[in-house]
């Protein structure tokens, strides 16, 4: 696909003022497959990875779609756009990637989620032209009438595995279902099989699916080493420590499975005196989590043990390692643990310990990334039954009823006038 630069997608000029600003001047490729369409009024489903770009993928185009509040006739609490995050950590992280370039067009972002004051989020959401909210504070929200959906004219569903995942399906169905039914969805996930096909299916009409995977060589990622490693539970331990003081690393993520499981390791690692560790998971506070966050981009860690969830929203740049302590459940974990290395054009290294009994089920995860060479150097026997499940397939559940003049079809305008092309 030839490059094209943010103009010539539609973008704005005063998004694409912003962006400069940021030093980016063309977009990455998720990006290119997607704003385009969600420009021309498409609802997306888009496959791709943590660290593609995905978050300015809906991001520049949702700032273009949406009118800022006080042009419009949206009252207090009823933003114009939403976006939905499985994780506070991902709410915090979407609303720093699109301040600036919303705030170009006169748009104010604000975030709600647990483990924060209700009475202040309460105060910014009524001002947001686009919230970012987790399910969980977002009902809490609705209940004490704080907010509407009544006017959401673009909703986005960022990592919908993840909200399956930590079983928000009933919430997500409440949610999509105050909002009004010709609304704009966009949905992006690690990946669209299984559930998350078929709620992409029940929220979206007539879809443009993209599927991006983030391969090596695009202008975001670099190229990922895959490595597999045999170890038997009791000499587990004695395998991390020895990638971490035995390997020239930079900063590494180790993911474990449960929460009380990354205390534990946390603990034993911090006897190593060349290894500076902290944990990160749940049942942390906020301010717990954002210290050790914090810790872990300045340097002053250079390991960090966490849960899936609690890293969901880890956007860290030069993380050289990560290392599935714990091997991870399903595909779509793998996807997005190993993705949070080899960003920004910078190569990484993705370590998985498997132990004996879990080499059928390491196979069967993983074998259909395309994996096999290093699956078979890790010593992992590679049925030839094992082959990709392509997800990417048609159909949707729904009608539009059409409000006129909310919605904007291929080369039409918006309310305000505008061309329908405009954001990245």
């Amino acid at each position: 696909m030839q490059q094209s630069t943010f103009a010539e997608l539609g973008v704005s000029k005063p998004v694409a003022g912003a962006l400069r600003a940021r030093g980016i001047e063309r977009p990455f490729a998720v990006q290119q497959l997607v704003i385009g369409d969600v420009l021309e009024g498409h609802d997306v489903l888009v496959e791709s990875p943590t660290g593609s770009g995905k978050t300015l993928a809906f991001g520049i185009p949702l700032v273009d779609c949406v009118e800022p509040g006080r042009h419009t006739r949206r009252r207090p609490g009823e933003p114009g756009a939403l976006v939905l995050a499985p994780t506070r950590e991902l709410a915090s992280q979407i609303v720093d990637e699109l301040d600036a370039i919303a705030r170009a067009r006169g748009l104010v972002v604000a975030a709600v989620y647990g483990g924060a004051g209700i009475n202040p989020q309460i105060r910014a959401a009524r001002r947001a032209d686009v919230l970012v909210a987790t399910p969980g504070r977002l009902v809490d929200l609705l209940d004490r009438r704080a907010v509407s959906l009544g006017e959401v004219d673009v909703l986005v569903l960022d990592e919908a595995d993840r909200m399956l995942d930590m079983g928000f399906r009933p919430v997500v169905d409440r949610l999509v279902a105050l909002t009004p039914d010709d609304r704009q969805t966009m949905l992006f996930s690690a990946t669209l099989a299984g559930e998350v096909d078929r709620i992409a299916r029940a929220y979206t009409h007539q879809a443009r699916r993209h599927a991006h995977r983030g391969r090596e060589g695009t202008a975001s990622r670099g190229r990922v080493e895959h490595r597999f490693v045999k170890v038997t539970r009791e000499r587990r331990t004695d395998a991390l420590v020895s990638e971490l003081t035995e390997q020239e690393r930079g900063r590494t993520l180790v993911f474990v499975r449960t929460k009380r499981g990354a205390d534990r390791l946390a603990k034993q690692l911090s006897r190593v005196a060349t290894v500076k560790v902290a944990a990160m998971h749940g049942d942390k506070s906020q301010a717990q989590r954002e210290r050790a966050l914090a810790q872990f981009e300045q340097g002053r860690i250079d390991t960090l043990v966490a849960t899936d969830v609690a890293a969901r929203g880890i956007d860290v740049r030069d993380v050289t390692h990560v290392i599935n302590f714990d091997a991870p459940g399903a595909t779509e974990d793998y996807v997005h643990r190993v993705g949070r290395t080899a960003r920004a054009g910078a190569d990484g290294v993705g370590i998985t310990f498997v132990l004996e009994d879990q080499v059928r089920e390491v196979v069967s995860m993983v074998a259909g990334l395309g994996l096999h060479r290093e699956l078979e150097a890790g010593g992992l026997p590679v049925s030839p039954r094992v082959t990709r499940t392509d997800s990417i397939s048609g159909g949707n559940a729904r009608r539009r009823r059409g409000r006129s003049g909310r919605r904007r079809g291929a080369g039409g305008t918006g309310s305000s006038g505008r061309q329908s092309a405009q954001s990245r």
